[in-house]
């Protein structure tokens, strides 16, 4: 962290989408020769570097040029759990569930043994330069604590909760509502509000968990202001199928949610592959948002994601690297693999890099209700960004070396850049990775 009362002056190739690029048109802020001023963690200026440096000539300056600022990445979907059962190829939802991921979560009764997860976790997101992630957490309470105490050690913005279940899972996963009420409360005392952590209360789907448990959640959102709530809504046919029947009396998936008052603003629902018009329409009045996960759906062929029916109806979507379900960290890849799995799409939709770049950012922040602290490069926002330089030799140096148009080199950015190129990860002016010295 920089001394308190100085600032310091960040150049390099900045981008950023301080507003939709979906709704708007030049939405992407692309500056080839930019400046990025902070102070305190916060961001004081930010345009060509040299009107940046005249505002503030006593500037600490940092020359990254032949490199990228961008904001830093917001991953709204992923399991804390599952980062040693990443490459598990060729199963069905259920199935992964049964022989993959649940056994390795129900490790995680080990808390010696979820510390070490926990820390591997924090350090994963940070090495692929996200700042800010919604997180499944664990079934058991001391792994839960386990994570947000990781996340509080490497300075990230973290949600996460207890994974409640109560049914139709591996028994020791499974929590009584009492005991759910319980531990909740707990952590939400211990965690929530504190550093950059906040509390996403977290039912791991409605087939795992009875209206009990649902119940459970809906006390909990209305006894403490501020929390989330994420879970997971239509990803798969045969999921679908059988929540529809352990709750006969819901007319489609959402409804079991709408039951219990979960469905408002700071809901984040991961996946939606297989939604109803009239789900769609009321995801949108209810002001909830999705999570798209396109490499998970890709890896364990839940379908190709709607995104045109989604805009059409006004719900709001972002990013989300579903981790062990998925194929990695890297939102730079998510980006991409929306890209082509929406080229595949009926929809005819392209995706443009400066869209890309906005649901990795901006996007998830609006999802977390968070885009007055984070997302883009505004004035006042946190100094949360990630620096992106290609190595020397590689085909991403190649295409940057011989273009000289801003949208391209962001393209090539979200084409051929992952982990390697992510050389330092700041939030809140703190660096938080450090794949070089730091600057």
């Amino acid at each position: 962290m920089s001394p308190a009362n100085r600032v310091d002056l960040w150049r390099a190739t900045i981008f950023h989408t301080p507003r939709s690029p979906f709704h708007n048109d030049g939405a992407l802020v692309a500056l080839p020769d930019g400046g990025l001023a902070t102070e305190r963690g916060r961001i004081v200026g930010c345009g060509d570097f040299n009107e940046v440096r005249k505002a503030h000539p006593d500037a600490t300056q940092h020359d990254l040029r032949g490199g990228f600022l961008l904001p830093g990445f917001i991953d709204t979907h992923t399991h804390y759990p599952q980062g040693r059962i990443l490459g598990g190829l060729g199963y069905s939802l259920l199935d992964w569930l049964d022989q993959l991921a649940l056994p390795e979560e129900a490790k995680l009764a080990d808390v010696s043994y979820a510390t070490v997860l926990a820390r591997e976790f924090a350090e994963t997101l940070a090495s692929h330069g996200t700042t800010t992630a919604l997180v499944f957490g664990s079934h058991f309470t001391g792994a839960t604590a386990a994570l947000f105490r990781a996340a509080a050690e490497r300075g990230l913005r973290i949600f996460s909760g207890l994974v409640l279940s109560d049914r139709h899972l591996r028994p020791e996963l499974h929590q009584s509502p009492e005991a759910a009420y319980r531990d909740s409360k707990a952590l939400i005392d211990c965690f929530h509000g504190k550093q950059r952590l906040g509390y996403a209360v977290t039912p791991r789907f409605a087939l795992s968990a009875s209206e009990g448990i649902l119940e459970v959640c809906q006390s909990l959102l209305r006894e403490t202001s501020g929390l989330r709530f994420q879970t997971h809504i239509n990803e798969q046919r045969g999921e679908i199928a059988r929540v529809l029947e352990v709750f006969p009396w819901a007319k489609d998936y959402l409804a079991v949610y709408e039951r219990f008052d979960l469905i408002g603003q700071r809901a984040v629902l991961a996946h939606n592959v297989h939604a109803t018009q009239d789900e769609l329409t009321r995801l949108a009045v209810g002001g909830a948002s999705i999570a798209h996960c396109p490499c998970s759906n890709a890896s364990l062929g839940s379908g190709i994601f709607p995104m045109r029916r989604h805009l059409e109806a006004g719900v709001h979507f972002s990013l989300g690297s579903d981790s062990g379900g998925g194929t990695g960290f890297g939102m730079l890849k998510e980006g991409l693999q929306a890209y082509l799995l929406q080229r595949l799409a009926t929809s005819d939709l392209v995706l443009s890099a400066e869209q890309l770049l906005y649901l990795a950012t901006r996007a998830g922040a609006e999802a977390l209700s968070i885009e007055e602290e984070t997302g883009d490069f505004t004035l006042g926002k946190s100094a949360d960004f990630v620096y992106l330089r290609a190595t020397n030799g590689s085909p991403l140096a190649a295409v940057l070396d011989h273009t000289d148009e801003p949208q391209r080199k962001l393209a090539a950015l979200f084409t051929l850049a992952g982990a390697e190129s992510v050389r330092n990860t700041w939030v809140e002016g703190q660096l938080v990775f450090w794949n070089e010295p730091a600057p």
